[in-house]
């Protein structure tokens, strides 16, 4: 360990006449002038909540003390390499962290959120009374990342840049489930131990046991529970193996073997054998580069803005006060905005309706498990709604705590409320703020002495200033850092502002950001379309590589399509650029690069949808479930005549008109094979086959209305059920009886207990989302016969949800296809006027077919004074029937389509 402010910082160079120091104070000064216009265009408009003076005081002191503490080299690195992003059109982050609160920071671009005008404070950031190495993090485009990484290296020297390692460690849950494994013990029996232990961060085996009765009964009455705690408590805290820092990157003045061991690992990754903790403390420079997916969110939605309607939005100097976009926090319709998309979040917003930037900061601030547990949110909620009364104890606490109603939400407010009420410095503040969020009793005793002092030395009663320090003190433990809340406020604020103000270009945006994890591209697609954003499918003459903005709507990505590689969607957007419009499949062949796009790229293109618009018979389009049935026909015969005509066109081979041969008898170009369409189940399995999500529709939603009378419950109602509070001393749990499900299995999982009974896990998947099932060994032994992969079924049972997970345990299954006909308590069939005696005797035949247990109601539409009535007629009670399918299917072919309603 190094001596305390003694780094390793590698060497900036600046220009020439320059100090260090001085060409950090000249950069800062002329960042200053270039922020000023702005300042004052806000201080014209009345939007700038402090004086313009303040600014030029404020950054005199944060270079001097930059300049005092020998940080200006750390400053100007960090600098350098935004300023390159920036350069290269690679989005940055506003800021994330204490950062926020530097002026100078602001300046030198390095954060975007104005400190001043948010009261966010240098000294969270930066203090000589607590000497330390400033940390600024700093988020990147995720697609974009790597070249600011490759950028420090190059400047730097490869050899003295490196990844930092990382060591994932054996958890309390985890070492759970591990030593179960190990143990043999069946999965459902493990998921029940883990689940006893409580989600906090800090969570050990030893406090869980302590905390939780639930688990000390199950430790003392199965050994086997016994066994497994004990094994996992001396393995606890272990090593468990070793990765790359997801962000960490290191650099050194000289080579890093100079400073620090190397590691090598399987995948021939080089990082330092020394994880974060110990390259800080030996003094190199570590730089934190985040890959963060709002802003490539941001930047793939202006780019679109740009693209279809010609507009370049500055999205930095958008107004912080438009009301679509308030609207979009108030109405809980916060899908893809970073930060506020959980469903306890969208909860919070319907109730506190934000309307300024401010409530959006402390809702950021306040959305966490101590602040919620407390009852500060609900205090929060309750003052910003009128329904408790504002008081502050001094008129001097009000200006701190205007903006959070009287609530001591940020780390911010201690400080000011130290330095104000004490006559702290702001630097004391922190330390003050510092040991309160630590709770040391000697040093609280000694800072309880020095409050009470200066509260003293200002007229303050110490009956009354005693009180204030131990509010300091209960809300300093949830307080949160404000200036880390701003920023990302400020970032959450730009997302929702595409999504009221461009809703298309956001949605094209944020699909594009999700195309690879299907559950949550089911979520926003199905989000879209209750926004009345229509989701087109993927088509090979209009989709680009990600999703874009049509005048329709959004346009699928090629991207989303399972199997094919950029090498392939680039070949296919090369085709259609030089042909101009690909119109058939045999076309597609000819043109593509067939060792890039082979038989598996073509089947992956057809079945997702994207060669629809090639189905074409006769010069009219057909429907998809009879052109994708017949394009896959296709597909080898296109294929071999693509084959053919690329091989004779490199030998210069073509017949008399110039036009390849056809490879066989048939197969003539664009001519499709006729043949039966596809079913709507294969369609649609096809579909997901290709897409990893049911776009056209959704195997249960033809069972909507069934499940729906049944009283089942979709999987996305479920997943967005609050956890309730827990009971001290306890992890939330939230248990529903008798619930029932519909959707379709998914993924089915054979598992034995370890006595060896045979029981399933399978995942049941509806239009919102997908649920994991558990189907125990008796509940398994009656209804195997109806679990297997493609089913549709309806499950009733047991659904439990705690912080962590969800699961459903299954009691009874039932198959989907007859639920209609179980629930029927009559059978409807309309009959028209000229039905005539034929019609009624084979509809005779037919009920006589299907005898049952189920009345028969006859609707008989009439003639009458020239109107058309309709007149129910219960038939005899000697006459009833069995619903089903197949009585349905024979009487519409009697009576006509649409014929019968079950009742």
């Amino acid at each position: 360990t190094i001596p305390s402010g003694e780094h390793h910082l590698p060497k900036f160079d600046v220009p020439a006449g320059y100090t260090l120091d001085d060409y950090f104070e000249h950069v800062s000064r002329e960042g200053f002038a270039e922020r000023l216009p702005r300042l004052r265009q806000l201080a014209g408009e009345g939007k700038l909540r402090h004086a313009l003076d303040e600014y030029a005081t404020r950054l005199d002191y944060e270079i001097a003390m930059i300049k005092r503490m020998g940080y200006t080299g750390y400053f100007m690195i960090v600098w350098d390499f935004i300023r390159y992003a920036r350069e290269q059109g690679i989005p940055v982050g506003p800021g994330r962290g204490s950062a926020a609160g530097s002026l100078a920071a602001y300046c030198l671009r390095i954060t975007d959120v104005d400190p001043i005008d948010y009261d966010l404070l240098f000294e969270r950031f930066l203090n000589p009374e607590r000497v330390s190495m400033p940390d600024i993090d700093v988020d990147f485009c995720e697609r974009r990342r790597g070249e600011v990484i490759e950028y420090v290296t190059r400047k730097y020297g490869r050899e003295n840049v490196s990844q930092i390692i990382t060591f994932g460690t054996m958890k309390a849950k985890a070492v759970i489930r591990d030593v179960g494994r190990v143990l043999d013990m069946a999965y459902a029996d493990v998921d029940r131990i883990a689940k006893q232990i409580p989600p906090a961060l800090d969570m050990t085996l030893e406090k869980a046991l302590a905390e939780n009765p639930v688990l000390r009964d199950m430790r003392d009455k199965d050994p086997r529970v016994k066994d497994v705690l004990d094994m996992g408590k001396r393995l606890e805290g272990m090593s468990r193996n070793a990765g790359v820092h997801a962000a960490g990157v290191v650099i050194a003045p000289g080579p890093i073997t100079d400073y620090a061991p190397l590691y090598k690992s399987n995948r021939d990754e080089i990082t330092t054998q020394w994880a974060m903790k110990e390259v800080e403390r030996v003094g190199l420079l570590k730089m934190d580069f985040l890959g963060l997916s709002t802003l490539t969110l941001i930047q793939d939605a202006l780019a679109e803005i740009k693209r279809t309607e010609g507009i370049v939005l500055d999205i930095d100097a958008v107004a912080l006060d438009d009301p679509r976009t308030y609207q979009v926090f108030c109405e809980g319709q916060t899908f893809g905005i970073f930060q506020f998309e959980s469903s306890g979040m969208r909860e919070l917003l319907r109730k506190s309706k934000p309307q300024r930037l401010d409530d959006l900061i402390a809702l950021n601030a306040l959305y966490r498990p101590g602040p919620l547990k407390s009852g500060m949110v609900d205090d929060y909620v309750a003052r910003k709604q009128g329904k408790t009364e504002v008081k502050y104890d001094l008129a001097a606490l009000e200006p701190i705590l205007a903006d959070t109603y009287g609530v001591i939400a940020y780390q911010e407010q201690v400080m000011r409320i130290a330095a104000v009420l004490a006559g702290f410095t702001l630097g004391q503040s922190d330390v003050l703020r510092k040991a309160m969020g630590k709770k040391d009793p000697k040093v609280m005793a000694k800072q309880r002495e020095a409050f009470l002092e200066g509260t003293k030395k200002k007229g303050i009663s110490e009956k009354k200033a005693t009180k204030i320090f131990e509010l300091m003190e209960y809300f300093a433990g949830y307080g949160f850092n404000k200036s880390h809340s701003t920023a990302y406020a400020f970032l959450a604020y730009q997302t929702a502002y595409l999504k009221a103000n461009f809703p298309r270009h956001f949605a094209a945006a944020l699909l594009t950001i999700e195309a690879a994890n299907t559950d949550k591209l089911a979520l926003y697609i199905a989000e879209c379309r209750d926004r009345g954003i229509a989701v087109l499918p993927p088509d090979v003459n209009e989709s680009q590589q990600h999703f874009s903005v049509v005048p329709e709507g959004v346009r699928f990505g090629l991207t989303a399509i399972k199997g094919l590689g950029e090498g392939a969607i680039q070949a296919i957007i090369d085709v259609r650029m030089r042909t101009g419009r690909i119109t058939s499949l045999h076309q597609l062949a000819e043109e593509l690069d067939l060792r890039i796009a082979n038989r598996r790229v073509f089947e992956a293109l057809v079945k997702g949808g994207a060669c629809d618009g090639l189905a074409v018979v006769d010069g009219q389009a057909v429907k998809p479930a009879v052109g994708r049935a017949r394009l896959m026909r296709g597909v080898d015969l296109a294929l071999e005549h693509g084959a053919r005509v690329q091989r004779d066109r490199e030998q210069g081979q073509a017949n008399l008109f110039g036009e390849a041969v056809p490879a066989t008898p048939g197969a003539t170009p664009g001519v499709l094979a006729d043949g039966p369409a596809w079913t709507e189940m294969e369609w649609l399995a096809n579909e997901k086959e290709a897409l990893g999500l049911y776009l056209s529709g959704h195997p249960v939603d033809r069972h909507t209305n069934d499940l729906r009378a049944f009283g089942a419950r979709t999987v996305g109602d479920l997943l967005a059920t609050e956890v309730p509070e827990a009971e001290a001393g306890a992890p939330g749990r939230l248990l529903l009886e008798d619930v029932a499900v519909g959707g379709v299995v998914s993924a089915v999982r054979a598992l034995k207990t370890k006595k060896g009974d045979p029981m399933a896990v399978l995942t049941l998947e509806d239009a919102q989302g997908s649920i994991e099932t558990v189907v125990f060994p008796e509940t398994y032994g009656r209804y195997r016969h109806l679990i297997e992969t493609g089913a549709l079924l309806l499950v009733k049972g047991k659904f439990e949800r705690d912080d962590d997970s969800s699961r459903f345990q299954a009691n009874e299954i039932l198959p989907l296809e007859g639920l209609r006909e179980r629930m029927a308590k009559a059978v409807n069939i309309h009959l028209s006027a000229d039905a005539s005696r034929s019609t009624l005797e084979a509809l005779w035949d037919v009920l006589a077919q299907h005898q049952g247990d189920r009345p028969i109601v006859l609707e008989l539409e009439v003639a009458h004074d020239s109107r058309r009535l309709r007149v129910k007629a219960n038939v005899t009670p000697q006459i009833r029937v069995r619903p089903s399918e197949q009585l349905v299917t024979a009487v519409e072919r009697v009576c006509g389509a649409g014929s019968v309603v079950l009742q």
